[in-house]
């Protein structure tokens, strides 16, 4: 049996970006969760994954409305990173976004992001495991371009050496 304490510390110890994904839900409300579990699957048809918990408010409205966005955040936006962490109907207030063309709800500030139409939808656990077809992306500018980083159970920036605002400066 793997402790689950030691499974936790493990995989904190690999630096990963933080992402919130988001969707609108039947009535147009934004709903969305933080992950740390996303990656790219294929390149041709461009795929990404993200793993929500099953317990998740927002997967069920994934599933239904069949489209999601993906937001690598930005090294400044920790408290929204911490927003969509927590469970609650009112995570988005006071956040600003807007409706992209394709349908989906995208956060402002974001370092990137990629709109998703749902391509399958796997049981992973206590997780599902959700493949989207990337329909729109974007980078922001390198002023802004810089992510948020998480690692050990904290969150920060990106070192100088790898940071584009160091490189362009």
């Amino acid at each position: 049996m793997i402790d689950s304490q030691a499974y936790k510390q493990v995989l904190g110890a690999f630096p990963t970006g933080v992402t919130v994904v988001t969707a609108l839900d039947a009535d147009d409300r934004l709903v969305g969760f933080t992950a740390s579990a996303f990656s790219a699957v294929s390149m041709d048809p461009p795929l990404v994954l993200v793993c929500p918990s099953l317990g998740s408010d927002s997967y069920p409205v994934i599933r239904r409305s069949g489209r999601f966005a993906i937001h690598i955040l930005g090294h400044e936006q920790e408290s929204i990173a911490y927003r969509f962490a927590s469970k609650g109907s009112d995570k988005a207030e006071g956040i600003a976004w807007h409706r992209s063309t394709h349908g989906n709800a995208l956060l402002d500030g974001a370092a990137a992001y990629l709109e998703c139409r749902l391509w399958e939808d796997y049981p992973g656990g206590d997780h599902a495991i959700v493949v989207g077809e990337v329909q729109a992306l974007r980078v922001a500018t390198a002023e802004k371009a810089d992510p948020l980083l998480y690692c050990r159970g904290k969150m920060g920036k990106l070192p100088p050496t790898l940071s584009l605002m160091a490189a362009t400066a």
